[in-house]
């Protein structure tokens, strides 16, 4: 990586780039790997954390570096996720030129939804223009992360680059999810493949690859011309990692931007909990007495829109109907009753009845867990009544014909699972 992205850049020279950019940020992602709990909800509505909801992460990213001029473009089952928004983000000072807007897919052009990313952005060419930012910044709404789009925007500006990728440093083998360059020392990027079956590793690293994180930074004018002239090419894709990417690397500066801590150069936290494993595995880290990613931060906060709510609860305090959480985080409003929690999530809302036994679980907000329940190593959706006596977790075979378990053997049990056809 080159030295420094904005160490020679003074905190006055990156605010004026920030207070210029307009955010756009993806976010109509279905999310299928996520099974049965993008049913309802797209993707970065999905609760994360005990209290967020995956996009928060992306839009306290945004404001948290100065950036305060937000387009989230939305298409699947948005509903949850424009309430959230509106509720949430909706404190921005319109006279100061700030906002969060929320964009519904319209069909602006011809009769089709959005094709793909590039085509997303595309079909609101408009509403980019009419902010007349001096960069943009086109976002992942789906993935969890703290970062400050500052430095990388400084970075493109002192690279003279057209198009800057955030990028991150991932084990070759689980590469061939991400879109994947190969970049030279100075991080120009000769190469870029979407999902490849067969990810090209880093020079000297064979066992790691470097993936786009799904964050670029583009010059307006550029950035309209390419997909003015994606939009009329009928073999295309129009996605920025199949297409807009990969044209325009022989012609145009491309630069990577390496996702890593500006002092230590360690690799910086970011996870694409994209699947029901990596879901779960992501929340349950928070647990841990000093997890990567770090939701105290005071320096750094994850902003979001919280119901009024009283602390959690604990209460009896009898042999066999305890009501006590060990290694785990319980948000407000949950009562555990006469209950016994080990590593784990509890969201808001939660209520667990007595003699229950909870261990290594993520919990989704307004929950409900009946009397004489054991719950193992599971994920479960918002709004379950999960009857008196179930046993999750302790019969795979059972939990394989009731509910969806993974490789990994987590179980995800959803309101739908539950119903009476359902078991």
């Amino acid at each position: 990586m080159a030295k420094g992205p904005a160490r020679g850049s003074s905190g006055r020279y990156v605010s004026r780039l920030t207070s210029g950019t307009l955010a756009i940020v993806m976010a109509g992602g279905r999310g299928e790997r996520l099974k049965g709990l993008t049913a309802h909800r797209c993707k970065p509505a999905t609760p994360f954390g005990g209290k967020f909801r995956i996009i928060d992460f992306v839009l306290s990213n945004c404001v948290n570096s100065g950036i305060r001029q937000i387009s989230v473009l939305t298409q699947y089952k948005a509903q949850s996720l424009i309430q959230h928004v509106q509720r949430g983000w909706g404190y921005m000072r319109g006279e100061f030129g700030e906002f969060v807007e929320v964009i519904p897919a319209q069909q602006q052009v011809g009769e089709h939804w959005y094709r793909g990313t590039a085509d997303a952005v595309f079909q609101n060419l408009d509403v980019v223009q009419s902010h007349r930012p001096k960069h943009v910044l086109v976002l992942a709404g789906d993935h969890i992360y703290k970062m400050d789009y500052g430095p990388m925007i400084a970075y493109h500006v002192e690279k003279g680059a057209d198009i800057t990728v955030g990028v991150v440093e991932v084990p070759r083998m689980e590469a061939c999810d991400f879109g994947v360059m190969t970049a030279t020392e100075w991080n120009r990027v000769l190469k870029f493949t979407e999902k490849p079956a067969d990810p090209d590793p880093m020079p000297g690293r064979p066992d790691v690859a470097l993936a786009s994180m799904g964050i670029y930074v583009f010059n307006p004018a550029l950035m309209d011309k390419l997909l003015q002239e994606d939009a009329v090419d009928t073999t295309s894709a129009h996605d920025f990692g199949r297409n807009i990417l990969p044209k325009s690397i022989e012609n145009l500066q491309v630069y990577a931007y390496h996702f890593q801590d500006v002092k230590t150069r360690a690799q910086s936290y970011w996870r694409d909990v994209g699947t029901i494993d990596a879901f779960y595995e992501a929340n349950l880290e928070l647990v841990y007495v000093n997890p990567e990613l770090n939701i105290y931060d005071e320096d750094w906060p994850i902003w979001t829109y919280q119901v009024q709510l009283p602390p959690a609860k604990f209460v009896l305090d009898e042999e066999g109907r305890r009501g006590l959480a060990i290694n785990s985080l319980v948000s407000g409003g949950s009562i555990v009753s006469g209950a016994a929690v080990r590593e784990s999530l509890l969201f808001s809302g939660v209520r667990i009845e007595d003699r229950s036994y909870v261990e290594r679980a993520v919990v989704l907000p307004g929950v409900h867990i009946g009397h004489g329940c054991t719950i193992r190593k599971a994920i479960i959706d918002e709004g379950c009544d999960i009857p008196d006596g179930t046993m999750i977790g302790v019969d795979p075979a059972a939990d394989a014909k009731r509910f969806l378990v993974t490789e990994k053997g987590v179980v995800l049990v959803t309101p739908d699972m539950l119903l009476p056809s359902s078991v």
